[in-house]
């Protein structure tokens, strides 16, 4: 690690090892070689983009490593990782202080600081928050103990859990209709669930993340920061390289309680003296079943260590919780002194040049709000592609503001375009994939072939306005030039879908 000293001054000075911070750092280092870019952060690792792919005009395709900060200082020798939490900004006197004591000047800051998870309880032993390395860790850890867990949450990271564990029973606990319910419609959930309950083909995992361990003070200076300073969130891969199995020797067995939250969590005592049945994994078609062998009124029976009352009245006891209900933006260290404009959620509010309210400060990735006119076709979703995006052309904007000249907003800003992969499937979801916005005024359009893909559409006027794309459908580079470019499609009707046709030749 580079040393800096106590008090010090940088031109630019990002906060936060995520994507964001990492890439606007990295942006920074090769427009000004011979300036020092300061990236402050409370992890001595930092995660990087590895093996970047551009998919199509907006679609791209990357993976996150872990890797420790003296890697990014290799790399690029005028980057100086300060290893430290933010303690306060004074943005008047253009300042930010670090937990360790030090202070450093800046001309221009951006704040990368990432979100932390909404845990839907705080501070209670059995509910884990899944956001970062050492709690993906701490879960595997729980999980090969566990004969039962409920998952709270219907996001990317719940989706991915709920498929990956085996041999521990889980109870899904979702407040919508249907599973996915960020990134899917209600049909392409029907389309998924087979997967939930099929056997998992034995794959041999490629773990495309390194865990670095670390000795003596590193490891002292992770454990200070572990608590409330969290790590950057996790990978796209997350779980791969992590043996996500409980005590049993089945594959997957999971119920999932639709429109419904978590209203209470009782420990064992308290769930005693409720003096009422929790209920067992419920069978195909049945689902009321006092729990056998752990019904509170036998002295002999086994309880189980916490109880989750949902608010359909339902009680199931388990090892423990997941909490995997999104994030929030992590601004407060931020707050105190400052007067930003924060969004409806929670971020730091930014124009189209990722400028906060407050002179010289930028923000990026899941820390900002996206305050500007966005474009018909797209929207902010706090996810790695737009991370990345945000940190680099925070970089260029804060580049073209120091020297004095103007910019223009990134093409990838033109349309929202985001390719994973769930359930195995590799899937595409391209402008408002889930109408968002429309309101009554638009149609969808379906092709489903049964285990192989599904194929979704939202029209509005005669104009492709939105997709979802799961499985190899090679239809990704159509549909998103017939997005961007708006062509009246009235005319081929339904046989925009039809297989036997082949679109591509039409619009390409």
């Amino acid at each position: 690690m580079a040393t800096v000293p106590g008090v010090a001054r940088s031109r630019f000075v990002v906060v936060g090892g995520g994507i964001a911070g990492v890439t606007c750092a990295e942006k920074l280092a090769m427009d000004f070689p011979s300036e020092d870019i300061f990236l402050v952060t409370a992890s001595p690792i930092i995660k990087a983009v590895t093996n970047f792919k551009q998919v199509s005009k907006t679609l791209e395709e990357f993976d996150v490593e872990e890797q420790p900060s003296s890697l990014l200082e290799q790399r690029y020798p005028n980057i100086k990782v300060i290893h430290s939490a933010v303690k306060q900004l004074k943005s008047d006197e253009h300042k930010i202080f670090t937990e360790d004591g030090r202070e450093y000047t800046y001309e221009k800051l951006c704040l990368c600081a990432g979100a932390k998870p909404k845990l839907i309880f705080e501070g209670n032993p059995y509910v884990l928050g899944i956001r970062d390395t050492d709690s993906a860790q701490a879960f595997q850890k729980n999980l090969a103990r566990a004969e039962r867990i409920v998952v709270v949450g219907n996001g990317g990271i719940a989706l991915e859990l709920v498929y990956e564990i085996e041999g521990c029973e889980v109870i899904w606990a979702i407040k919508d209709k249907a599973i996915g319910n960020t990134f899917f419609d209600a049909g392409a959930a029907e389309f998924l669930i087979p997967k939930l309950t099929a056997e998992k083909q034995e794959t041999p995992i490629e773990c495309k993340r390194t865990k670095y361990t670390m000795e003596g003070s590193e490891k002292k200076e992770r454990a200070a920061a572990a608590s409330d300073k969290l790590g950057s969130a996790l990978g796209p891969d997350w779980h791969e390289g992590l043996q996500l199995k409980g005590t049993k020797e089945f594959s997957h067995k999971i119920h999932i309680e639709i429109l419904c939250e978590v209203k209470k969590i009782h420990s064992q005592q308290e769930f005693i003296q409720l003096q009422q049945n929790s209920l067992a994994f419920p069978k195909e078609g049945k689902n009321v079943e006092p729990d056998e062998g752990r019904a509170i009124f036998s002295p002999f029976s086994v309880q189980w260590p916490v109880y989750v009352e949902l608010t359909n009245g339902k009680i199931y006891g388990c090892n423990f919780i997941v909490s995997a209900t999104g994030v929030v933006p992590n601004v407060k260290p931020f707050l105190d002194s400052n007067n930003f404009a924060i969004g409806e959620d929670g971020g730091l509010k930014v124009d189209k040049h990722m400028h906060t309210s407050l002179p010289d400060i930028y923000a990026a990735g899941d820390i900002c709000s996206a305050a500007w006119e966005p474009s018909p076709v797209w929207h902010q979703m706090r996810l790695w592609t737009q991370a990345r995006q945000m940190g680099w052309y925070a970089a260029k904007c804060m580049a073209a503001d120091a020297s004095g000249e103007s910019v223009d907003q990134d093409f990838c800003f033109e349309l929202f375009a985001h390719v994973t992969k769930f359930f195995n499937y590799k899937v595409v979801v391209l402008g408002k994939f889930n109408a968002q916005g429309l309101g009554l005024d638009h149609e969808l359009m379906l092709r489903c072939t049964k285990g192989q893909e599904y194929v979704k559409v939202v029209m509005q006027n005669g104009r492709m306005m939105g997709a979802v794309l799961i499985g190899e459908t090679d239809l990704e580079e159509t549909f998103e030039n017939l997005i961007l470019n708006q062509m009246d499609l009235s005319a081929y009707g339904e046989d925009l879908l039809n297989p036997d046709i082949d679109i591509e030749d039409y619009f390409d």
